[in-house]
């Protein structure tokens, strides 16, 4: 059999998976593991702050979970896998910070406010990840394809030549989009 590197590796197993090879799966995830991890760590420790909601190992082993209850996981090679599981990532943070947002709101029990400034001094992770999440569903119904680019570079913390190669197109198509993208987010984001 011919040596394949951990690429080709992942697409083999995509395949067999797609095949109905179950076993494929969890082989996919021990490979990926360590590339999941870095994904994750990325797109967590952002700016230097994590905002403590999850960390690494607990967003990847979220996203595992969520794999194994999707049927969508239809992908044909790495790159789309990797993005699938962007996707799915940011899916998990943004599910995180709404419970916290909701749990730190009081959960479904009556509000009383005791101080009118209270509010103010929450820290501001949830709160910007929502806010970002929000403005990129109007992103998404305007350009699907900055969207994405958002969530590839946001949520998945890929590099301007990964969302080149993923997309298919240069690398200063990336850069001038990132701009229109951070634009148009900034401009949905003074909306709300």
């Amino acid at each position: 059999m011919e040596a394949v590197d951990g690429r080709g590796q992942i697409t083999q197993l995509l395949s067999r998976l797609n095949g109905g090879d179950k076993a494929a799966r969890d082989a996919l995830f021990s490979l990926a593991y360590g590339e999941l991890k870095k994904l994750a760590h990325v797109r967590l420790y952002q700016g230097g702050r994590s905002g403590g909601m999850l960390d690494t190992t607990a967003l990847v082993h979220e996203t595992y979970i969520r794999f194994l209850g999707s049927s969508a996981l239809r992908s044909e090679d790495r790159r789309s896998f990797f993005k699938f599981a962007s996707q799915v990532m940011r899916n998990v943070i943004v599910d995180t910070a709404r419970a916290r947002l909701a749990q730190r709101r009081g959960g479904g029990v009556a509000e009383m406010t005791l101080s009118t400034q209270l509010l103010d001094h929450l820290p501001s992770g949830e709160g910007s990840i929502l806010e970002v999440h929000d403005a990129l569903l109007v992103l998404e119904e305007a350009d699907p394809r900055l969207a994405q680019l958002v969530e590839m570079r946001y949520f998945g913390g890929y590099t301007e030549a990964e969302i080149a190669e993923t997309l298919g197109v240069t690398e200063r198509t990336v850069q001038r989009d990132w701009t229109k993208a951070r634009l148009l987010l900034k401009a949905a984001m003074q909306r709300s």
